[in-house]
Protein backbone atom coordinates (compact mmCIF):
# COMPACT_ATOMS: atom_id res chain seq x y z
CA UNK A 1 0.00 0.00 0.00
CA UNK A 2 0.91 3.19 -0.45
CA UNK A 3 1.68 5.50 3.19
CA UNK A 4 2.98 8.92 4.07
CA UNK A 5 5.89 7.40 6.94
CA UNK A 6 7.97 9.24 8.88
CA UNK A 7 12.20 7.99 9.48
CA UNK A 8 13.26 10.53 11.53
CA UNK A 9 11.87 13.82 13.65
CA UNK A 10 11.94 17.13 11.95
CA UNK A 11 9.76 19.71 9.98
CA UNK A 12 6.58 18.67 7.21
CA UNK A 13 9.57 17.82 4.80
CA UNK A 14 10.15 14.52 6.62
CA UNK A 15 6.83 13.20 5.80
CA UNK A 16 7.79 10.46 3.05
CA UNK A 17 4.85 9.09 0.43
CA UNK A 18 6.28 5.58 0.10
CA UNK A 19 5.36 1.97 -0.49
CA UNK A 20 4.65 0.02 3.12
CA UNK A 21 3.58 -3.52 3.80
CA UNK A 22 0.07 -4.44 3.45
CA UNK A 23 -1.28 -4.88 7.22
CA UNK A 24 -2.93 -8.24 8.32
CA UNK A 25 -5.26 -8.53 10.16
CA UNK A 26 -5.17 -11.49 13.06
CA UNK A 27 -7.57 -12.53 15.27
CA UNK A 28 -9.73 -9.63 16.68
CA UNK A 29 -8.23 -7.70 13.96
CA UNK A 30 -9.68 -6.22 10.74
CA UNK A 31 -8.22 -3.91 8.17
CA UNK A 32 -9.86 -0.84 7.21
CA UNK A 33 -9.54 1.40 4.17
CA UNK A 34 -9.14 5.01 5.09
CA UNK A 35 -11.19 7.23 3.61
CA UNK A 36 -10.61 10.45 6.03
CA UNK A 37 -7.48 11.18 8.68
CA UNK A 38 -8.51 13.94 10.25
CA UNK A 39 -5.23 16.14 11.98
CA UNK A 40 -4.36 16.97 15.48
CA UNK A 41 -1.55 18.69 17.23
CA UNK A 42 -0.10 15.13 17.92
CA UNK A 43 0.66 14.59 14.52
CA UNK A 44 3.17 17.72 14.87
CA UNK A 45 4.34 16.69 18.02
CA UNK A 46 5.32 12.93 16.97
CA UNK A 47 6.36 14.64 13.34
CA UNK A 48 8.50 17.50 15.28
CA UNK A 49 9.67 14.75 18.07
CA UNK A 50 9.04 14.66 21.76
CA UNK A 51 11.58 15.81 24.18
CA UNK A 52 12.51 12.51 26.21
CA UNK A 53 9.92 10.23 24.13
CA UNK A 54 11.05 7.48 21.92
CA UNK A 55 8.63 6.78 18.89
CA UNK A 56 9.26 3.59 16.79
CA UNK A 57 10.32 4.54 13.86
CA UNK A 58 9.19 4.53 10.85
CA UNK A 59 5.59 5.57 11.72
CA UNK A 60 2.62 6.33 9.93
CA UNK A 61 0.97 8.85 11.84
CA UNK A 62 -3.05 9.95 12.36
CA UNK A 63 -5.24 9.23 15.38
CA UNK A 64 -8.44 9.95 14.06
CA UNK A 65 -9.59 7.43 11.22
CA UNK A 66 -12.73 6.89 8.86
CA UNK A 67 -13.31 5.03 6.32
CA UNK A 68 -14.79 1.26 5.57
CA UNK A 69 -13.91 -1.87 6.57
CA UNK A 70 -11.65 -3.80 3.98
CA UNK A 71 -13.69 -7.33 3.83
CA UNK A 72 -17.16 -5.99 4.19
CA UNK A 73 -17.57 -2.33 2.51
CA UNK A 74 -18.94 -1.39 6.03
CA UNK A 75 -18.81 2.75 6.68
CA UNK A 76 -16.80 2.87 10.24
CA UNK A 77 -15.00 5.33 12.28
CA UNK A 78 -12.00 4.51 14.62
CA UNK A 79 -11.88 5.26 18.12
CA UNK A 80 -8.12 6.92 18.47
CA UNK A 81 -6.80 5.16 21.26
CA UNK A 82 -7.56 1.40 22.87
CA UNK A 83 -6.08 -0.43 26.52
CA UNK A 84 -4.92 -3.61 26.46
CA UNK A 85 -8.56 -5.10 27.29
CA UNK A 86 -7.57 -7.15 29.99
CA UNK A 87 -6.24 -4.55 33.05
CA UNK A 88 -7.82 -4.13 36.13
CA UNK A 89 -8.56 0.04 34.62
CA UNK A 90 -9.65 -1.92 31.26
CA UNK A 91 -11.94 -4.05 33.06
CA UNK A 92 -13.59 -1.70 35.19
CA UNK A 93 -13.95 0.69 31.77
CA UNK A 94 -11.84 2.76 32.76
CA UNK A 95 -9.38 2.41 29.66
CA UNK A 96 -7.62 5.52 29.07
CA UNK A 97 -6.22 4.78 32.05
CA UNK A 98 -5.05 1.55 31.60
CA UNK A 99 -1.06 1.56 30.98
CA UNK A 100 -0.40 0.08 28.02
CA UNK A 101 -3.10 2.76 26.27
CA UNK A 102 -1.76 3.08 22.92
CA UNK A 103 -3.17 5.70 19.91
CA UNK A 104 -3.24 5.35 16.42
CA UNK A 105 -0.33 6.89 14.56
CA UNK A 106 1.79 7.39 18.14
CA UNK A 107 2.53 4.16 19.76
CA UNK A 108 1.37 2.25 16.58
CA UNK A 109 0.86 3.30 12.62
CA UNK A 110 -2.30 5.22 12.42
CA UNK A 111 -4.45 6.59 9.32
CA UNK A 112 -1.24 8.56 6.97
CA UNK A 113 -2.14 5.25 4.88
CA UNK A 114 -4.60 3.74 1.77
CA UNK A 115 -5.11 1.16 5.24
CA UNK A 116 -5.06 0.81 8.33
CA UNK A 117 -5.04 -2.51 10.97
CA UNK A 118 -7.25 -1.83 13.79
CA UNK A 119 -8.44 -4.21 16.77
CA UNK A 120 -12.26 -5.17 16.38
CA UNK A 121 -13.08 -3.15 19.45
CA UNK A 122 -12.09 0.37 18.05
CA UNK A 123 -14.88 -0.12 15.19
CA UNK A 124 -17.59 2.68 15.41
CA UNK A 125 -20.60 3.31 13.19
CA UNK A 126 -20.39 6.15 10.97
CA UNK A 127 -22.62 8.41 11.98
CA UNK A 128 -25.61 9.05 9.79
CA UNK A 129 -25.82 12.25 7.60
CA UNK A 130 -21.69 12.59 8.08
CA UNK A 131 -19.08 12.25 4.99
CA UNK A 132 -15.99 10.79 6.13
CA UNK A 133 -14.10 13.87 6.50
CA UNK A 134 -16.61 15.46 9.33
CA UNK A 135 -16.70 12.04 11.33
CA UNK A 136 -12.71 11.73 10.92
CA UNK A 137 -13.15 15.17 12.90
CA UNK A 138 -14.84 13.63 16.07
CA UNK A 139 -13.21 11.41 18.04
CA UNK A 140 -9.71 12.12 19.72
CA UNK A 141 -11.12 16.27 20.57
CA UNK A 142 -14.70 15.21 21.80
CA UNK A 143 -13.96 12.49 23.29
CA UNK A 144 -11.04 14.76 24.95
CA UNK A 145 -13.14 17.63 26.09
CA UNK A 146 -16.11 15.26 27.23
CA UNK A 147 -13.47 13.50 29.74
CA UNK A 148 -12.33 16.85 30.69
CA UNK A 149 -15.37 18.73 31.75
CA UNK A 150 -17.76 15.61 31.97
CA UNK A 151 -15.79 13.40 34.04
CA UNK A 152 -13.11 15.25 35.84
CA UNK A 153 -14.03 18.78 36.31
CA UNK A 154 -17.96 17.46 36.75
CA UNK A 155 -19.49 20.60 35.45
CA UNK A 156 -22.76 21.30 36.73
CA UNK A 157 -25.47 23.52 35.17
CA UNK A 158 -25.32 27.61 35.64
CA UNK A 159 -21.50 27.30 36.26
CA UNK A 160 -19.72 29.64 34.20
CA UNK A 161 -16.79 28.11 31.75
CA UNK A 162 -13.82 29.51 30.18
CA UNK A 163 -12.15 27.80 26.73
CA UNK A 164 -8.60 28.52 25.47
CA UNK A 165 -8.52 28.43 21.73
CA UNK A 166 -12.15 27.85 20.85
CA UNK A 167 -11.27 27.89 17.42
CA UNK A 168 -8.77 24.46 18.08
CA UNK A 169 -10.37 20.93 17.97
CA UNK A 170 -10.79 20.51 21.60
CA UNK A 171 -11.64 24.09 22.30
CA UNK A 172 -14.78 23.74 19.50
CA UNK A 173 -15.72 20.35 21.21
CA UNK A 174 -15.54 21.85 25.03
CA UNK A 175 -17.37 24.85 23.77
CA UNK A 176 -20.42 22.48 22.84
CA UNK A 177 -20.10 20.41 25.57
CA UNK A 178 -20.37 23.16 28.51
CA UNK A 179 -23.23 24.54 26.58
CA UNK A 180 -25.17 21.08 26.20
CA UNK A 181 -25.00 21.18 30.24
CA UNK A 182 -26.41 24.33 30.53
CA UNK A 183 -23.37 26.52 31.60
CA UNK A 184 -22.47 29.97 30.47
CA UNK A 185 -19.26 29.84 28.06
CA UNK A 186 -17.14 32.49 27.93
CA UNK A 187 -14.36 31.81 24.63
CA UNK A 188 -11.00 32.95 23.44
CA UNK A 189 -9.75 32.84 20.15
CA UNK A 190 -7.31 35.02 17.69
CA UNK A 191 -9.10 37.92 15.52
CA UNK A 192 -12.07 38.69 14.74
CA UNK A 193 -13.44 36.48 12.47
CA UNK A 194 -12.70 33.56 15.07
CA UNK A 195 -14.52 35.66 17.56
CA UNK A 196 -17.51 35.65 15.36
CA UNK A 197 -17.14 31.89 14.29
CA UNK A 198 -17.02 30.91 18.58
CA UNK A 199 -20.30 33.33 18.58
CA UNK A 200 -21.66 31.48 16.38
CA UNK A 201 -20.91 28.33 18.25
CA UNK A 202 -22.56 29.61 21.25
CA UNK A 203 -20.68 30.76 23.45
CA UNK A 204 -22.04 33.74 25.40
CA UNK A 205 -19.05 36.07 25.12
CA UNK A 206 -15.55 35.82 23.57
CA UNK A 207 -12.12 37.31 24.09
CA UNK A 208 -8.68 38.01 21.70
CA UNK A 209 -6.40 36.08 23.64
CA UNK A 210 -4.16 38.24 21.27
CA UNK A 211 -5.04 41.82 22.36
CA UNK A 212 -2.48 43.92 23.46
CA UNK A 213 -3.43 45.72 26.22
CA UNK A 214 -6.27 43.73 27.93
CA UNK A 215 -5.18 40.32 29.03
CA UNK A 216 -7.95 37.41 29.29
CA UNK A 217 -8.13 37.30 33.14
CA UNK A 218 -8.65 41.12 33.43
CA UNK A 219 -11.23 41.04 30.80
CA UNK A 220 -12.86 38.05 32.74
CA UNK A 221 -13.18 39.54 35.57
CA UNK A 222 -14.32 42.72 33.89
CA UNK A 223 -17.52 40.46 32.79
CA UNK A 224 -17.63 38.57 35.83
CA UNK A 225 -16.63 39.62 38.80
CA UNK A 226 -14.64 36.94 40.66
CA UNK A 227 -13.55 34.75 38.51
CA UNK A 228 -14.93 31.51 36.26
CA UNK A 229 -15.44 27.98 38.11
CA UNK A 230 -14.29 25.86 35.30
CA UNK A 231 -11.11 27.01 32.98
CA UNK A 232 -10.40 24.57 30.02
CA UNK A 233 -6.96 24.48 29.69
CA UNK A 234 -5.09 23.27 26.61
CA UNK A 235 -2.99 25.89 25.08
CA UNK A 236 -0.39 25.56 27.91
CA UNK A 237 2.71 27.74 29.19
CA UNK A 238 1.53 30.73 27.15
CA UNK A 239 -1.69 31.07 28.76
CA UNK A 240 -1.37 29.38 32.64
CA UNK A 241 -1.28 31.93 34.35
CA UNK A 242 -4.13 33.98 32.44
CA UNK A 243 -6.16 30.71 33.78
CA UNK A 244 -5.19 30.80 37.11
CA UNK A 245 -6.23 34.01 37.20
CA UNK A 246 -9.61 33.89 35.92
CA UNK A 247 -10.58 31.16 38.15
CA UNK A 248 -12.78 31.85 41.10
CA UNK A 249 -12.20 30.64 44.83
CA UNK A 250 -12.74 26.86 45.00
CA UNK A 251 -12.65 27.09 41.12
CA UNK A 252 -11.29 24.22 38.74
CA UNK A 253 -8.86 24.12 36.01
CA UNK A 254 -8.57 21.18 34.06
CA UNK A 255 -5.79 20.63 31.48
CA UNK A 256 -5.48 18.23 29.05
CA UNK A 257 -2.02 19.79 26.52
CA UNK A 258 0.81 21.97 26.22
CA UNK A 259 0.88 23.11 22.75
CA UNK A 260 2.42 26.59 23.47
CA UNK A 261 5.27 24.19 26.17
CA UNK A 262 4.82 22.12 29.18
CA UNK A 263 6.85 24.51 31.42
CA UNK A 264 4.22 26.14 34.00
CA UNK A 265 4.90 27.95 37.37
CA UNK A 266 2.23 28.39 39.99
CA UNK A 267 2.28 30.26 43.60
CA UNK A 268 1.13 27.64 46.44
CA UNK A 269 -0.22 30.84 48.67
CA UNK A 270 -2.39 31.13 45.75
CA UNK A 271 -3.56 27.38 44.94
CA UNK A 272 -4.18 26.93 48.72
CA UNK A 273 -5.54 30.06 49.90
CA UNK A 274 -8.23 30.20 47.12
CA UNK A 275 -8.79 26.62 47.34
CA UNK A 276 -8.39 25.69 43.57
CA UNK A 277 -8.30 22.76 41.97
CA UNK A 278 -6.16 21.64 39.54
CA UNK A 279 -7.11 18.66 37.52
CA UNK A 280 -5.02 16.61 34.44
CA UNK A 281 -7.11 14.66 31.73
CA UNK A 282 -6.01 12.05 28.87
CA UNK A 283 -8.19 10.80 26.20
CA UNK A 284 -11.52 9.63 27.69
CA UNK A 285 -13.11 6.12 27.97
CA UNK A 286 -13.99 4.20 25.05
CA UNK A 287 -18.07 4.37 26.46
CA UNK A 288 -18.31 7.71 26.36
CA UNK A 289 -17.53 7.95 22.94
CA UNK A 290 -20.39 5.75 21.87
CA UNK A 291 -21.62 8.85 24.13
CA UNK A 292 -20.39 11.13 22.44
CA UNK A 293 -21.68 9.93 18.81
CA UNK A 294 -24.97 9.46 19.88
CA UNK A 295 -25.57 13.26 20.75
CA UNK A 296 -23.79 14.10 17.21
CA UNK A 297 -26.54 11.79 15.95
CA UNK A 298 -29.14 13.20 17.56
CA UNK A 299 -27.76 17.08 16.22
CA UNK A 300 -26.47 18.35 19.50
CA UNK A 301 -22.94 18.19 18.91
CA UNK A 302 -21.09 18.62 15.74
CA UNK A 303 -17.74 18.75 14.49
CA UNK A 304 -16.48 21.49 12.38
CA UNK A 305 -14.34 20.93 9.55
CA UNK A 306 -11.70 24.12 8.41
CA UNK A 307 -10.06 22.17 5.48
CA UNK A 308 -9.66 19.10 3.73
CA UNK A 309 -6.54 18.20 1.77
CA UNK A 310 -5.74 15.30 -0.28
CA UNK A 311 -3.52 12.87 1.36
CA UNK A 312 -0.67 13.84 -0.87
CA UNK A 313 -0.56 17.15 0.36
CA UNK A 314 -0.06 15.92 4.30
CA UNK A 315 2.96 18.62 4.52
CA UNK A 316 0.61 21.31 3.76
CA UNK A 317 -1.59 19.70 5.83
CA UNK A 318 0.72 20.27 8.51
CA UNK A 319 1.90 23.96 7.53
CA UNK A 320 -1.25 24.81 7.55
CA UNK A 321 -2.35 23.62 11.32
CA UNK A 322 1.00 24.50 12.23
CA UNK A 323 0.50 28.50 11.51
CA UNK A 324 -2.89 28.70 13.72
CA UNK A 325 -5.04 29.92 11.13
CA UNK A 326 -7.87 27.46 10.94
CA UNK A 327 -11.52 27.03 12.73
CA UNK A 328 -11.88 23.63 13.26
CA UNK A 329 -10.44 20.27 11.67
CA UNK A 330 -8.09 20.16 9.44
CA UNK A 331 -8.41 17.08 7.41
CA UNK A 332 -6.55 14.57 4.87
CA UNK A 333 -9.15 12.80 2.70
CA UNK A 334 -8.09 9.44 0.27
CA UNK A 335 -10.42 8.96 -2.79
CA UNK A 336 -12.48 5.98 -2.90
Amino acid sequence: MRALRIHEHGGPEVLRLEEAPDPVAGPGEVVVEVRACALNHLDLFVRAGIPGVTVGLPRILGSDIAGVVAATGQPVLLAPGMGCGRCHFCLAGRDNECRGYQLFGYQRDGGYAERVLAPERCLLPLPPGLDFAAAASLPLVFLTAWNMLVRRARIQAGQTVLVWAASSGVGIAALQIAKLWGCRVLATAGGEAKLALARQLGADAVFDHYHPTLPVARAVQQLVPGGVDVVVEHVGQASWNQSLRALAPNGVLVTCGATTGHEAQIDLRFLFARQLRLLGSYMGRRADLDTVLGLVAAGRLRPVVDRTFAWTEAAAAHRHLEARQQFGKVVLAWPA
